[in-house]
């Protein structure tokens, strides 16, 4: 018996909600929402007595799966590696599809942004790049070109 229905979104702790936001909406996801969560229900969800986080929910123009962008109020979020490489544990890349990928990666340097190595090509099918974004994000871009 398959239990997934549908995937819904993914989910990424940041200390500056803010400048996580500004940097995906610069991308071109546009903000479902915003607000608080705290009380009972957060923390027997996440296991944190005192939990109080501040949430912004992204999604993309095409209304597919979600981006939630999470900033805790209290407990003090802990730092994670910002410089995390695509090999570490752990979720190390969120991947968005764009239509011209050198105006898009021209766009986050524009903001600062710069890629962890370079634009590759794969089969003449794809072209990607990786993104370091906010706070050590990575951040998978990739155009269709086949």
């Amino acid at each position: 018996m398959a239990h997934v229905q549908r995937f819904d979104h993914i989910g990424i702790t940041v200390a500056d909600l803010d400048s996580a936001t500004a940097f995906f909406v610069g991308l071109g996801l546009e903000v479902e929402g915003t607000g608080s969560v705290e009380g009972e229900f957060v923390e027997t969800v996440c296991g944190i007595p005192g939990a109080h986080c501040e949430i912004a929910m992204l999604q993309p123009p095409d209304g597919g799966s979600r981006l939630e962008l999470a900033a805790f109020v209290t407990p003090d979020h802990v730092p994670g590696s910002p410089t995390a490489m695509a090999n570490e544990l752990g979720l190390r890349n969120v991947s968005f599809e764009v239509g011209d990928l050198q105006a898009a990666v021209d766009a986050v340097a524009a903001d600062g942004y710069g890629l962890i190595g370079g634009i590759g090509e794969y089969q003449n099918s794809v072209r990607m790049a990786y993104v370091r974004g906010p706070e050590g994000i990575i951040v998978s871009l990739f155009e269709q070109i086949g």
